[in-house]
């Protein structure tokens, strides 16, 4: 029987669907016709199938050869199935076994020389094959690190087409010579989109744990905005940091990732697996395994904050900083469209982008911080009279930031101007980025062992009704919040907010749970009103 099938995956977002790719072959004119909603990258892949089965010195049958994509209902973009639409053809040509075909999937790019090339998005591609059934998984050599991350998969990494078929026909493999060391590597290429390198902001940072090179204690003074930072950290908090320019509101963003626990087993597959869909992946470090960074400039689109884009809808910045910081410098210069945009990631952790060809589902649980200049000249403050801005001109600039998304935002926090005496003052300034990072570390710890059992990791990730019914307060805890709701200072959703942080600054400083002092802290954390309680959490020297 002239046919044969194999298996490849199409990713809709981070998800992917097993695509098993069919090949016929009936006797007529030589003609080579693919079906199934491919789209142009896919469709050319006949040519390149062609040549590099030809290079690899198997025999292109001449016949009618017809190869089906199924299910045929889900569209199919990219080059990862020109390894399967190879076999599949060789098999039903019978130079390959169809039996042994019949249950390996097979995902990676074709050159035309027969070279097997990476292409992005390998590990949610075998995620999904593992999920489906598959045990068996071929990939590109380069990209078999990052597949193996994968458990119950055994993995099968090539160099060559002309390799897989000695494989797979138990012939002699044949050694493939390795360009020169001293190049990059062209075939690692792939892995990679053009415009994503490190001066971008879009991309992950991931740093190293107490990264010496971005500590606490480098930052002057600031003793409210760094318990803000620690805060935000033990809680996965969002943060507004408000202040004028150069007094250490990036700096404090920058520092931020560093004391943020490491990623866990599944957090780790969760954020590699949008890296490798978004073509930001670093080539030899398969696995993502700290929390990463990313910082968009102002002039950035709806469309690369929250993904989509032209064609297939790619991940933005809030999937890319998935389990880790976006940090929004000069926040009111962002549009507002897309500043609103951020609204539902927020609340609902993911983000769901509907397009005409379908709906996809990026994953977006981000701690997020905003950095705001007071005015547009930035000398605004309630201490001075720097300011030459009209009233007007600071009320436009401060409006940018919609209410409803601020309302979104934990921690409210004015970072004041460094004066003389903090700059040029001697000795320790402050906790070390290690002694926050533990702080910080048992704090979570605390908790993770109050959470078990339940979908959560953090306090800013329970719904305010679960928190009001399982996990209470202390007696009378939350009267002057409440209080401050009825005046309308905070709305219900800040009432939620509040207890959230809360329970986080008990987790800090060692309390079974909130008591007043606790929700004090949090309300002047929340509204920027002195409510006589101290600031700093063991957060300063």
């Amino acid at each position: 029987m002239a046919f044969a099938r194999t298996c490849s995956v199409a990713l809709v977002g981070v998800e992917g669907v097993v695509v098993e790719v069919q090949a016929d072959l009936e006797p007529g004119v030589a003609a080579f016709t693919l079906v199934g909603l491919p789209d142009k990258s896919l469709t050319e892949s006949r040519d390149r199938v062609r040549a590099a089965v030809v290079n690899s010195g198997a025999e292109w049958p001449q016949k009618k050869l017809t190869v089906g994509l199924s299910p045929a209902s889900v569209p199919k973009a990219g080059s990862g199935f020109d390894l399967a639409v190879a076999c599949s053809v060789l098999g039903a040509a019978e130079r390959i076994d169809p039996r042994v075909l019949a249950d390996i999937v097979m995902i990676g790019e074709l050159g035309l020389d027969g070279r097997v090339r990476p292409v992005r998005g390998i590990l949610p591609a075998v995620l999904a094959a593992a999920d489906a059934g598959y045990e068996q998984v071929v990939v590109p050599e380069c990209a078999a690190a990052e597949a193996s991350l994968v458990p119950g998969v055994s993995v099968l990494g090539v160099r060559s087409l002309r390799q897989l078929i000695a494989l797979l026909t138990d012939e002699p493999v044949p050694e493939e010579h390795t360009d020169d060391q001293a190049r990059p590597d062209p075939l690692l290429a792939g892995l990679r989109l053009p415009g994503t390198g490190a001066a971008t902001g879009m991309h992950s940072t991931g740093t190293a744990p107490h990264d010496q090179e971005h500590d606490l204690a480098d930052v002057v003074g600031q003793h409210s905005a760094r318990t803000a930072v620690e805060v935000a950290a033990a809680g996965g908090h969002h943060l507004f940091l408000e202040g004028p320019p150069g007094a250490g509101k990036t700096m404090l963003a920058e520092r931020l990732p560093s004391i943020l626990p490491p990623l866990d087993r599944q957090a780790s597959l969760e954020v590699t697996a949008v890296h490798s869909v978004a073509g930001l992946l670093p080539p030899g470090n398969p696995l993502i395994d700290t929390p990463p960074y990313c910082a968009p400039h102002h002039s950035a689109t709806m469309q690369a904050l929250v993904g989509g884009g032209p064609g297939t809808a790619r991940p933005g910045a809030v999937s890319l900083s998935h389990r880790g910081v976006l940090f929004l410098d000069e926040t009111p210069e962002f549009s507002s469209r897309a500043l609103d945009a951020l609204r539902q990631p927020l609340e609902a952790g993911h983000v769901v982008i509907a397009r005409s060809a379908g709906v996809v589902r990026f994953p977006a649980r981000f701690l997020m911080v905003l950095a705001a200049n007071p005015c547009p000249c930035g000398r605004h403050t309630q201490t001075n009279n720097l300011c030459d801005c009209p009233p007007s001109a600071i009320r436009r600039y401060q409006a940018r930031l919609s209410g409803p998304l601020l309302d979104r935002v934990d921690l409210r926090v004015e970072v004041d101007r460094v004066t003389r005496t903090e700059l040029t003052a001697g000795g320790t300034r402050g906790d070390t980025t290690a002694t926050v990072a533990d702080r910080v570390r048992t704090a979570r710890d605390r908790a993770a062992a109050r959470l078990t059992g339940t979908p959560w990791r953090t306090n800013s990730e329970i719904p305010g009704r679960e928190l009001r019914n399982r996990w209470h307060p202390a007696p009378g805890a939350m009267d002057e919040a409440e209080r401050n709701l009825e005046r309308g200072v905070l709305t219900a959703r800040g009432l939620d907010r509040v207890l959230r942080v809360a329970w986080t600054v008990a987790d800090l400083t060692g309390h079974d749970r909130p008591d007043a002092t606790d929700v004090a802290l949090a309300l002047q954390l929340r509204t920027g009103i002195p409510r006589g309680v101290p600031m700093t959490l063991g957060a300063t020297a």
